[in-house]
């Protein structure tokens, strides 16, 4: 016997959030409230990522309908249920009587009851309202109408996401003392014969014997483990095994693609920005970038003042690491000098991420940063436009999340770290131990 199709109304947000949302709902059906509709007509305009998926959905929409006015909703496409607009008079009277605003939100919790309530006398089909925003679907559950979260592009355990790194106690010692000796590396069999570790493309290890410990690596093709050593790199010298290995991972011009995630004070921009400036030779540019999250999720262009002084604030981060790195040297050293000739030249660029939208990839070495604030199919956007020899780099804290529906499991950093675990052109560090200070070390650990 055949399954009756779910029906599930789409709040804005989860359009803004995916624009391909309509697509993933298999064999059932989509709802879209009238005021949906409405409430996208005001993101359809502006630079920023929501904007530009406003005008992706509707144009979508647009195509599947055709000339058509749909009542009963259309096909999305093969094997997959209808969609259709959802129209309501005003708010319901329970919805009215319960929740006195008439906002967006109490109508599509209206719009949700409405359709609940007919399915319901007809014995029908399952009404599920979908909405990133948790106060809704408390809303909802408290009316007694399904709801749930966008959970699409959710990883299922984030205490189980790659970390990009594995401890081997107990190692044979005779086979770690040809990681001493040249070529300082040892064949891939030798070693898959010694441990049942989890043993992938660019993973790293810290492998111990009774006698000695070795910092390695696992080649992109599986062939060879090679010895990772510490290496100052633009004047920064790694102070722990992570760093060691993110700097490892950074200035490997083979891995395109490179995630690096840690709490505060574990040195992920200041690692990245380093190693760009290194590798500057090899690029054509280096751009640094990160999404401005303001309060309510409104656009800086609320905020008062001209556009540097919006902006000033969120990319001020970034400068900092920048001065970090030059504060190694003396104003008179030609490293102090190269760092202002770049920036000076557009060598090297800070910029909020939605400025970036539009420039050629090509040959550039690309830092994003806090990326933990980003869509997962805000990631695929950026990841898809890398041209050849560019270098994308996303650092951030996945347990750090100013974007109001995000979290740790649904963030575009770690979405990105869980589908691209293995893969030989990609390497991810999580960064444990933070090196800014004593203090700050203590406060991000009690606080």
């Amino acid at each position: 016997m055949a399954k009756t199709p779910k029906s599930f109304i789409l709040d804005t947000n989860v359009i803004l959030h995916d624009p391909t949302c309509i697509t993933q709902f298999d064999e059932h059906n989509v709802i879209i409230p009238l005021v949906t509709i409405e409430e996208l007509d005001h993101f359809k305009r502006g630079n920023q990522v929501i904007n530009l998926n406003a005008r992706e959905f509707v144009r979508t929409l647009d195509s599947l309908t055709g000339n058509a006015i749909f009542n009963g909703g259309v096909s999305i496409g093969e094997g997959k249920g209808k969609v259709r607009i959802h129209i309501t008079k005003g708010l319901s009277p329970h919805i009215k009587e319960s929740f006195k605003d008439d906002t967006p939100d109490h109508r599509v919790l209206s719009t949700a009851y409405e359709i609940f309530n007919k399915a319901t006398k007809a014995n029908k089909k399952k009404v599920i309202l979908v909405t990133k925003d948790v106060n809704l679907r408390m809303k909802a559950k408290a009316i007694g109408i399904l709801a749930e979260d966008y959970s699409t592009d959710r990883i299922r355990n984030v205490e189980e996401l790659y970390s990009g790194k594995e401890i081997i106690d107990d190692f044979n010692d005779n086979i770690l003392q040809k990681f001493y000796k040249v070529p300082f590396e040892v064949p891939f069999e030798e070693i898959a014969s010694e441990t049942k570790a989890e043993l992938i493309p660019n993973k790293f290890f810290i492998m111990r014997s009774y006698n000695r410990s070795v910092l390695s690596v696992l080649d992109q093709n599986k062939e060879k483990f090679h010895k990772v050593d510490k290496e100052n790199v633009f004047g920064i010298t790694p102070r722990n095994a992570e760093q060691t290995f993110a700097l490892n991972a950074l200035t490997n011009d083979n891995i395109p693609l490179v995630t690096l995630t840690g709490k505060a004070g574990t040195g992920k921009t200041l690692l990245a920005l380093a190693s760009a400036i290194a590798s500057r030779k090899n690029y054509r540019q280096i751009y640094i970038a990160r999404p401005i999250v303001p309060l309510s999720n409104k656009d800086i262009g609320f905020l008062p003042g001209d556009v540097e002084s919006k902006i000033g604030p969120y990319m001020q981060p970034l400068w900092d690491n920048l001065k970090v790195i030059q504060d190694q040297y003396k104003e008179s050293d030609k490293h102090f000098q190269l760092l202002n000739q770049l920036t000076k030249e557009n060598k090297l660029v800070i910029e909020p991420l939605s400025y970036i939208r539009g420039r050629s990839l090509q040959r550039i070495f690309f830092i994003v940063d806090e990326a933990q604030n980003l869509t997962p199919h805000e990631v695929k956007t950026i990841i898809t436009r890398a041209g050849g020899g560019a270098k994308i780099v996303l650092t951030g804290d996945i347990y750090q999340i100013d974007h109001p529906y995000l979290d740790s499991q649904s963030n575009g950093l770690t979405y990105l770290i869980d589908r691209f675990k293995g893969q030989k052109l990609y390497s991810h560090i999580n960064l444990e131990k933070g090196e800014r200070s004593e203090l700050s070390e203590l406060a991000s650990n009690l606080l």
